[in-house]
């Protein structure tokens, strides 16, 4: 059995939320927290979206979003479909028609923002192809394009007008007995997405996909979506999630998973702990810990692996973990075997030696399974 356990003072206790399908992913109720990622590259080219979402899905993706935002992306978006490993989520905007061709398409989830899709007849119209072709909908509200009522409402976007605008658009849904959607109230600033995620999960049971939008660039955007989806995470509310960031959906991917892990509420591939490294380290651990992020990718099987420069610490870590090397002396350090002690490996043998124990150790946990 790993090591990699959650213990009771870390539980979270997750909103209860109904459950839908998106394709064959369930999303809500007692299922896993799912991973999304968008593509960035044409639609039309069909080789390089699905080349992408092969590799969001290998990363570990649950479902992808492809948008949707002209007649030649609804027709390319069938074979995207056809192809993809994981389920497509067709992103429109706009124009309700590339919603109801994104569904004919084979669309598994319909993103639709009320805010600018257009009247309520198109809506329904929207809705109707996903009813007739087994597609389910989120319902996608978004700070920065609130419907113009709400803004002279409220005088500004804040997270009551967020919540009104999502529970209108789930009525339209419910008033055409439409009940497979789920939803998300996204804004850029942290407080404002935080706030109106409390209150939409407060008012609907309907699975919730978190997100900040926009959130920047590999590091200002990770640091930014794991303090807000992060805090949401911790207090039970979401279903789904995606980390918007101005980098490859991949590092969309990993970054989701790695606030998933964190919080005890996802589990994949090695979770890595590492010191910061100082002077008493006995070899170089910033360049190893990158070394074997980068050799241990291919690994799936949840498991740990703590990668300590000396001895303050480590032994100590090491008592938690799958399995473990902390620095000593002479060029040496010693590997740690299921939370014990094992032996002493040389520094320049050390990360092959580690790859094969890492790699030992997940076919064990994957046979007992």
């Amino acid at each position: 059995m790993s090591l990699n356990h959650v213990r009771p003072w870390r539980d979270i206790y997750r909103r209860k939320s109904r459950q839908i399908m998106v394709g064959n992913v369930p999303v809500g109720g007692d299922a896993p927290i799912a991973v999304q990622t968008m593509t960035n590259t044409l639609t039309t080219d069909v080789a390089a979206t699905v080349a992408q979402v092969q590799a969001a899905a290998e990363a570990g993706a649950d479902i992808v979003r492809v948008s949707v935002p002209d007649e030649d992306s609804a027709k390319a978006l069938k074979e995207i479909v056809r192809e993809s490993p994981v389920p497509i989520v067709a992103d429109i905007h706009f124009h309700y028609r590339r919603g109801i061709e994104a569904a004919e398409a084979g669309a598994a989830c319909l993103r639709i923002n009320p805010g600018n899709i257009g009247n309520e007849q198109r809506v329904k119209e929207v809705i109707e192809a996903a009813r007739d072709h087994n597609c389910s909908i989120r319902i996608g509200v978004n700070a920065g394009s609130l419907e113009r009522h709400l803004l002279e409402k409220y005088g500004e976007p804040c997270p009551e007008a967020m919540v009104e605008s999502g529970l209108e658009h789930i009525r339209i849904l419910q008033d055409n007995d439409f009940h497979e959607f789920k939803i998300s109230v996204k804004a850029s600033d942290v407080f404002l997405s935080a706030a109106a995620y409390q209150g939409i999960a407060e008012a609907t049971d309907a699975p919730i996909h978190l997100g900040i939008t926009e959130a920047g660039g590999l590091v200002s955007g990770t640091i930014k979506s794991a303090i807000g989806l992060g805090n949401l995470l911790w207090m039970g509310i979401g279903d789904t999630i995606r980390v918007s960031l101005s980098a490859d959906p991949v590092e969309e991917v990993k970054v989701g998973f790695e606030i998933l892990k964190s919080l005890g509420l996802r589990h994949r591939g090695v979770n890595i702990i590492s010191c910061p490294s100082c002077a008493r380290q006995g070899f170089d651990v910033i360049k190893t810990v990158e070394t074997l992020e980068h050799r241990l990718e291919h690994i799936k099987t949840p498991m740990s692996l703590s990668i300590i420069g000396c001895v303050v610490n480590g032994p100590g870590e090491a008592l938690m973990t799958d399995v473990g090397f902390t620095g000593g002396g002479a060029g040496s350090g010693m590997v740690y075997l299921a939370g014990k002690a094992s032996h002493k490996m040389s520094n320049d043998q050390m990360i092959e030696h580690i790859v094969e124990e890492v790699e030992k150790k997940a076919s064990e946990l994957d046979a007992a399974e």
